[in-house]
């Protein structure tokens, strides 16, 4: 009777084990994003895919696109301005879910692939970096050669700061690229490396009027794809929404408003 007792109570003590395993699971980052309702992008100011409009109201092809995602999963897209040299550790940290900016699919300046450090959802926007000098400028920085020793910059963390620090010793990292073209605006630098969404959007008009996209330096064919943590969940459920979003021609619609029709990439994550 005792060693039937003792049989007995291990057997509930297992069960009991086992209970509490699955209650204490750890919740996948879906499910958390599920349960507040929401997810944060983590952003800079950077026109034409985050930035406020006159109407102070933030707008921009990725700020539309991720407002898109997030009625396809039946959850809201909220926004986090950050510094883009800290995108890693506001991600790895959970105050942004993902990195949703323009973002682009390759290497850091040290030559680390981006992978490394996030999972990408599927491609979906090209992109190239773009040198901007004063349009005074571009009969003298007329080579590669040219720019060594002069006084140049890229947003601290980008694509572009790689290319800004192969043509000129002479570097400074800023906060953003916004701000890189207000130095180059100032005559503090004499050239700039940014994203060509930007360029093309700015570059020789408004308040950029004096500036010129470069021809001089000619650069690759670049991505752009949204970044999540290492092993996150939620990285199929946003594909998913792409892969729709693509189909029903939602996201052609968003290009089309931004002018970046003819560098949306066609039918994303069609098999």
């Amino acid at each position: 009777m005792k060693k039937l007792l003792t049989v007995l109570l291990a057997s509930l003590l297992c069960v009991g084990a086992a209970i509490g395993l699955t209650g204490c699971k750890a919740k996948s980052d879906y499910d958390k994003i599920k349960e507040k309702g929401y997810f944060v992008c983590g952003i800079t100011l950077f026109n034409p895919m985050n930035y406020f409009n006159d109407e102070d109201e933030l707008v921009g092809f990725d700020t539309e696109f991720a407002n898109a995602v997030a009625e396809q999963l039946g959850l809201k897209a909220k926004f986090q301005i950050i510094s883009w040299s800290a995108k890693y550790l506001e991600l790895n940290s959970g105050a942004i879910d993902c990195i949703w900016n323009g973002f682009t699919y390759g290497n850091e300046s040290d030559g680390v692939s981006r992978t490394e450090y996030v999972d990408f959802s599927y491609k979906y926007l090209l992109n190239g970096q773009c040198v901007v000098t004063s349009t005074a400028n571009l009969s003298v920085l007329n080579s590669a050669a040219a720019f060594a020793g002069k006084k140049g910059m890229a947003e601290g963390g980008s694509a572009g700061e790689e290319l800004a620090q192969s043509l000129s010793s002479v570097y400074t990292a800023t906060t953003s690229q916004a701000n890189a073209l207000l130095e180059l605006k100032s005559g503090t630098v004499d050239f700039i490396v940014i994203d060509a969404t930007m360029a093309n959007a700015l570059v020789g008009q408004g308040d950029y009027n004096t500036l010129s996209i470069n021809p001089a330096i000619e650069t690759e064919i670049e991505e752009y794809a949204i970044g999540f943590r290492k092993g996150s969940d939620f990285t199929a459920k946003v594909n998913e929404a792409i892969t729709t979003l693509s189909a029903n021609g939602k996201l052609a619609e968003i290009a089309a408003e931004y002018d970046l029709s003819s560098a949306l990439i066609e039918n994303i994550g069609a098999k």
